[in-house]
């Protein structure tokens, strides 16, 4: 059974004789433990894919297993639920709140979870060591680098241990060390067995997942795996 399954879905704004379909019909499978690439120009349906995949907006129309559970029609606090159990999200822009410490932002998604201080501290900082920033566990993110702020951004996707890591244009705002950094771990994280999705633009950045899928105008018109 896959662990992601969607079919036919659809995106559709101004629904009418000006409708826009950000996704148009897609259906895609994708198996645990994959690293997948879904690579495609601003406007293709990529990031509009990647919230679908990731429970953060509602298809049109459509289907979407989630580890063989219909999640198309569940209420935005189950939505809610499943989010923060099996799904990290790493994002371009970092999105860490600017008044936390790192080690407080790590800790953030495990509160939502009902976590006992104890436990959130430890697993925190274990995924701060994880991304080599233990030393910065107590700087604010004006404190530190960009490449610092997506480690830091990384242990609060992989701090609670979800099966799903969602990383959309995780090197965008990096320079190309940092980069290479910053896919050193997620290829790391892929090996211990989590499944990787990566949304990028960036040919080279696609060149290092195993399997690509390329959208254009909302539709999936290339998906292959490499030998």
């Amino acid at each position: 059974m896959p662990l992601i399954e969607i079919h036919n879905m659809y995106k559709i704004y101004n629904p009418g004789e000006n409708e826009v379909r950000a996704l148009d019909g897609v259906s895609l499978s994708i198996d645990e433990g994959e690293f997948v690439a879904i690579i495609g120009h601003s406007g293709s349906g990529k990031s509009t894919l990647m919230n679908m995949l990731g429970l953060l907006d509602e298809c049109t129309s459509g289907t979407y297993h989630l580890q063989g559970h219909n999640v198309s029609s569940l209420s935005d606090d189950e939505l809610s639920e499943i989010r923060n159990r099996h799904i990290g999200f790493i994002f371009q822009g970092f999105n860490l709140i600017s008044s936390l410490t790192a080690q407080a932002n790590v800790e953030l998604p495990l509160i939502y979870r009902g976590m006992k201080r104890e436990e959130r501290e430890q697993l925190a900082k274990e995924a701060l060591a994880r991304v080599g920033l233990q030393k910065r566990a107590n700087h604010r993110p004006a404190q530190m680098s960009g490449g610092q702020q997506q480690r830091a951004a990384i242990a609060r996707a992989v701090a609670a241990r979800p099966p799903i890591l969602l990383a959309d244009e995780p090197t965008g705002n990096l320079d190309s060390k940092t980069s290479h950094d910053v896919m050193r771990l997620l290829h790391e994280l892929n090996d211990e067995g989590r499944t990787v999705i990566l949304i990028t633009h960036d040919n080279d950045i696609a060149e290092e997942a195993r399997r690509v899928i390329r959208i254009h105008d909302g539709r999936v018109v290339e998906d292959f795996t490499r030998s």
